[in-house]
Parts: structure tokens; sequence; C-alpha cells
């Protein structure tokens, strides 16, 4: 699968972004995705999953109740709704693809990347 995250840009303290992740392949609907980030001089983390079924959902806590998760397995597409946005959010936010049974929140269980979108939040 290939994945292609958008809707990263410059936004201030306390504003909002939606990402989107756009995915090829057939598979897509099989695999738990998740979004994870990485700031300038730090490891890569993780945000948040959502199983591939689309009911379960796993938040960081730093972002527990100010981003939402959410996936249309019709258009192969997984989106973060990140609101109360802060500057320690700043960070290149990535997809991923979880060909796992159950969602996980290890980095390391990740098996397909796509490419970043940078986020950037001003105070």
């Amino acid at each position: 699968v290939q994945l292609q995250a958008s809707g990263g840009g410059l936004v201030q303290a306390g504003g909002s972004l939606r990402l989107s992740c756009a995915a090829s392949g057939r598979l897509f609907s099989n695999y738990n995705m998740g979004w994870l980030r990485q700031a300038p001089g730090k490891v890569r983390e993780f945000v948040a999953v959502i199983s591939w079924t689309g009911t379960t959902t796993y938040y960081a806590d730093a972002v527990q109740g100010r981003f939402t998760i959410s996936r249309d397995n019709a258009k192969s597409t997984v989106y973060l709704q990140m609101n109360s946005l802060k500057p320690e959010d700043t960070a290149v936010y990535y997809c991923a693809a979880d060909t796992g049974h159950t969602p996980s929140r290890r980095v390391d269980d990740y098996d397909y990347w796509g490419l970043g979108t940078q986020v950037t939040v001003s105070s």
C-alpha cells in the first residue's frame, strides 16, 4: 500500500487543522491506520490509531480530547482532525498502516509509511 498525507500547514495556537491520508491498493480496509509524528530533535512518537473496522481508536495522552482520528474505507482515506493546537504539536505528521490483528501504539509495529506533512503551530 502507498500512503500520501496532506493537510499540514502553519496555524496559530488554539487553531485547527485536518490531515488526510489517501491510500492506494485494495487492502486498505484490512489495515489498522495510525498517525505518528516527529518533532525536530525528537524520536518519532505515536499520536492516534484506528482499527480496520473503525470501531476502536487509541490516542496518545498528549492529544486525547483534542485530536480525532477517523477513516472512510470507501475512499481509502484516514483523517486526523486536530483542534486546540499547541506549539508542542509542531512536528512532521506521518500516516502509517499496521497489518497486525489489533491496533498498536508502538511505532515499530507499523509496516507501511507515507511521506510526512509538516504541521507548525505558532504561539
